[in-house]
């Protein structure tokens, strides 16, 4: 069968950047800012993208429009006989499916804040009513589970509707519309009364700042955030390389992704900062910020029904756009591996997905007494681990270690692919660089991410803590026998 492509170079940049823009840019990025110190985080982050997210980002690309395959047999298309390499395709899978599991949901409360907000739930409320809100609305397994289903059904539908008619031109209307959208919460935030303090400090670095927190600190949050706001390492990004076309060389496309995805992670900042500043609510309060602080800023705001709707709307279109993308890597899969109609394949992920999807959905209500990573810990945080704290990293060292050694696809192949088309050339003299610093770098974040949760995890019980360790070290073995151990596979 033959394989589908874009049907316009802008469709891949809108699909993939639709893909790497989630909830990392418009929610993490604005409060990492304001914990961080503003300017001095924002230019440590982007010198970090150019360091380790381009070359991975191209490396994904280039293994999928190489193989013109998923993840599900791409490693295996493209490897040498006798190696692991195409044990990668179930660790993706694995991957996908569980950022599917909690990501779906968290799209759900989004979609239901944006309704809740344009129909006017928090105009007048104080902050005691936005919190009550809030916990509301994660005690309610009917109302997650309902908002969960109303993604998963709009996403897979739009999936179903196949590569050209469905996923490109549906994510390009979203696309445009979240830009816009964004554009124009951007111009509203900056000219409130007191916004001028908060670009000052989104702006400007702030030493003194610096101090407080830590240059080092600083440093590994934007390192970290680098990292995983392009969603790289789980096949993600290597399902769209497969529908690329040939007229174009990777790394110039990549760029334009990784600048798409860097506009609207500084844009989500002009929109969140200079408007916490307006209204003298904190900048740096974590993951509330999104559904307790500024619902609370929407509330004082003149005209904040429309605005706070607006802003919900934008969330909506990014989380989306992720989901659709993620959606149609898991789909492939099932079409590349075992040959299944698109329509097949939909129909029995999509079944999968809206099970697999429940244990987060109940984890936040039913089911809060598991808790895998310590006190006050869910099914969702353990998910979100998993994920962000093992596969990324370990799978994103596994690309770049695939294309650069002899025994995987090898460099001059990597090269050959990346270079084909018009546009910017891969860089040759690289390759030294991705072949040690950039899997030692992605190991230091993976280390350092494993320390920290399992300090929390050690303070509530030894036996998890060994269950974890033990998980921790299964998965760089993993990593370390797929790329340095010859094995005969059964191709």
């Amino acid at each position: 069968m033959k394989r589908e492509t874009f049907s316009s170079r802008l469709g891949f940049i809108l699909v993939s950047a639709g893909c790497a823009i989630g909830l990392g840019n418009v929610w993490k990025f604005p409060y990492m800012c304001g914990q961080y110190g503003g300017a001095v985080f924002i230019l440590c982050y982007i010198v970090f993208l150019a360091l380790f997210g381009l070359p991975i980002i191209v490396c994904e690309f280039a293994v999928g429009r190489g193989s013109r395959q998923s993840i599900a047999t791409s490693f295996s298309t493209l490897a040498p006989r006798g190696t692991r390499w195409g044990q990668m395709s179930y660790f993706g899978l694995a991957g996908n499916y569980l950022l599917m599991m909690f990501y779906t949901m968290v799209a759900g409360w989004l979609v239901y804040y944006c309704v809740r907000t344009f129909g006017g739930a928090f105009n007048g409320a104080d902050t005691a009513q936005v919190a009550a809100a809030y916990s509301g609305m994660l005690q309610s397994p009917g109302t997650m589970t309902l908002w969960t289903a109303v993604v998963w059904a709009l996403c897979l539908g739009v999936c179903a509707l196949g590569l050209e008619n469905g996923v490109e031109k549906i994510t390009k209307v979203m696309m445009a519309l979240l830009l816009a959208v964004m554009v124009l919460l951007g111009i509203r935030s900056v000219t409130l009364s007191g916004a001028g303090e908060g670009l000052r400090f989104y702006l400007v670095p702030d030493l003194e700042k610096v101090k407080e927190q830590g240059f080092a600190a600083i440093l590994y949050g934007a390192m970290n955030q680098s990292f995983f706001t392009l969603s790289v390492g789980i096949g993600s990004m290597a399902i769209f390389g497969s529908y690329m076309k040939k007229d174009r060389s990777i790394t110039g496309e990549a760029v334009r992704i990784i600048a798409l995805d860097t506009f609207v992670a500084l844009t989500a900042g002009i929109i969140v900062i200079p408007a916490c500043f307006a209204f003298g609510v904190s900048q740096d309060s974590g993951p509330s910020l999104l559904f307790l602080t500024l619902p609370n800023v929407f509330s004082q705001m003149a005209g904040g029904q429309l605005w706070g709707g607006l802003f919900f709307l934008f969330m909506s279109f990014a989380a989306l756009s992720t989901v659709v993308a993620v959606y149609e890597n898991i789909i492939s899969f099932g079409m590349d591996k075992w040959g299944w109609t698109r329509k097949k394949s939909v129909a029995i992920n999509g079944a999968a997905l809206l099970v697999l999807s429940l244990p987060a959905v109940l984890g936040m209500n039913v089911w809060s007494g598991i808790q895998p990573l310590g006190a006050t810990s869910n099914l969702r945080e353990m998910e979100d681990f998993i994920v962000t704290n093992s596969l990324l990293p370990l799978g994103s060292v596994v690309f770049v270690l695939f294309c650069v050694r002899k025994n995987g696809w090898g460099w001059d192949n990597f090269l050959q692919e990346v270079n084909t088309g018009a546009g910017r050339k891969f860089p040759t003299w690289l390759r030294g660089y991705m072949g040690t610093v950039l899997p030692v770098a992605v190991g230091v974040i993976y280390i350092k991410g494993y320390y920290d949760t399992m300090v929390n995890v050690a303070q509530a019980s030894v036996f998890r803590t060994v269950l974890w360790v033990l998980f921790g070290v299964f998965m760089v073995w993993f990593v370390i026998s797929t790329a340095f151990f010859p094995h005969r596979d059964s191709r």
